[in-house]
């Protein structure tokens, strides 16, 4: 109903189930965690209504049928950010249209019988909030990202960190460690566009009903007892990733239904596979290679006399050295597997990744040590928390940093040190602990199941129990 030319949604009985809106932001990386969250909430009895844009929407397969399927429009339905003229376009186009047609979608819920209590939004979409206050409902931001990326680009926002920052410079975070310019998310030194954009999600999230992260508070004590205090409703609802690498709580969770990519070629092949002697590689789903850095993971991985699987996009096949098949007869080459079942196979002994945060959740949940590789974005702070914090993996250093090129010595020496070495096994010792914490965390008891059912019984209208 409209009040004073506002809408207002009609709230519902205690004795209904809550209704929450998840819009998630038009990316696979975005979509998959809140896809997951989703599957909690309904698994603890709540009513949830995905969203996306209407240009992402039609890449979406096999929505779990226990939630409801929406869209808004980003003002570019026909392609989305693929055919607006630049970024900054898109967001700017995005941030006009999408309140409207959010708004608009909102009404039509409440007038078919379906009024939405709570709207659960990416943080990086920080309009919507502002369309959650003017209608009367909660809002509850979702932090996509590592908390300390997170907690980077706040202070960032805060202005305490200046850029242009020297190869000398140390920043100094409240409860993170010492962080060298090499740690930061790359869009500190290559796109100012995009730094923009991930440093605006802060800029009224203190305003938001619930702020919530896709991690668990044991990953991450010291910063979340620090953001607490900023943000008394901040709370841990991960590792948002399918139940069956965690405590199977929700039945035939098994992987990310929605994913675009489908393929399986690898498992009979791992199978046939000693414990403990592959080499899984896998650089995710966006960020090219270039041909020089591709020769030079060949050639590590056929140096290193290992078994390996190596997950190569299709548009990223023709880097690959021309001879590199027939030199190389221990590996095997895919364009797409699904990380998750390759992860938990007993074959593999660890992964080189690019250290995307919903790749590091699913290499932390499985116990799997890694050699890190950042390339871009927050991938170089997930890096260093792997590497240097939670002491689960080891980083391919560059040859030198105008390049950033890991060359073939370099990176079969963390394979024979992750696979043969001391090291490797103190690693492989820690990344089985830390597994046992995210299980503990996630399943039954834990604090980030806690912290879901404090989250939805409070908009259920009871109280914590």
């Amino acid at each position: 109903m409209e009040v004073n030319g506002n809408l207002v949604m009609e709230k519902k009985t205690i004795a209904s189930r809550a209704h929450c809106l998840v819009l998630a932001y038009p990316a696979q990386g975005h979509i998959n965690p809140m896809i997951q969250f989703s599957k909690l909430l309904v698994h603890e009895g709540m009513k949830v209504t995905l969203c996306t844009t209407r240009s992402f929407i039609k890449k979406l397969q096999n929505l779990p049928p226990s939630m409801s399927l929406e869209s808004i429009s980003d003002g570019f339905d026909n392609g989305g950010i693929q055919v607006a003229e630049s970024v900054k376009a898109y967001l700017d186009k995005f941030s006009q249209v999408g309140p409207q047609t959010l708004i608009e979608l909102l009404q039509n819920l409440a007038q078919i019988g379906y009024p939405v209590d709570c709207i659960i939004y990416d943080a990086l979409m920080t309009w919507v909030l502002d369309v959650a206050k003017k209608v009367g409902i909660i809002g509850a931001s979702y932090l996509t990202q590592n908390m300390s990326v997170n907690s980077i680009y706040y202070h960032f926002q805060l202005g305490k960190i200046k850029v242009p920052i020297s190869d000398e410079d140390e920043i100094l975070l409240p409860s993170m460690p010492k962080l060298q310019k090499w740690d930061l998310p790359s869009f500190f030194f290559n796109d100012p566009t995009m730094l923009k954009f991930l440093v605006d999600q802060f800029s009224n999230i203190d305003k938001a009903d619930w702020v919530l992260y896709n991690s668990i508070y044991e990953l991450d004590k010291e910063i979340a007892e620090w953001t607490t205090k900023i943000w008394p409703k901040f709370r841990s609802v991960g590792p948002n990733i399918p139940s069956m690498i965690l405590d199977n709580r929700i039945k035939d969770d098994q992987d990310y239904e929605v994913a675009q990519f489908k393929r399986e070629d690898c498992i009979e092949w791992l199978d046939n596979k000693p414990k403990g002697s592959v080499i899984y590689v896998s650089f995710g789903s966006i960020v090219p290679l270039n041909e020089e850095q591709m020769g030079e993971i060949a050639y590590a991985l056929r140096d290193s006399n290992h078994y390996f699987l190596w997950v190569v996009r299709a548009s990223e096949e023709n880097k690959l050295p021309k001879d590199f098949e027939k030199i190389s007869e221990k590996g095997l080459i895919i364009t797409w597997c699904s990380q998750l079942k390759v992860l938990q196979h007993e074959a593999i002994a660890c992964f080189v990744t690019h250290c995307g945060w919903n790749s590091t959740l699913e290499t932390l949940s499985l116990g799997v040590p890694t050699i890190a590789m950042p390339q871009w974005s927050d991938q170089a702070t997930n890096a260093k928390y792997i590497v240097d914090v939670w002491k689960v993996g080891i980083r391919a250093p560059f040859d030198d940093d105008k390049k950033k090129i890991v060359r073939r010595e370099a990176l079969k020496k963390c394979i024979m040190e992750m696979v043969d070495g001391e090291q490797g096994k103190e690693i492989k010792k820690n990344a089985t602990q830390l597994k046992k914490l995210i299980l503990e965390a996630a399943s039954v008891g834990g604090s980030s199941h806690g912290n879901i059912l404090e989250f939805v019984n409070s908009l259920q209208g009871t109280t914590c129990g």
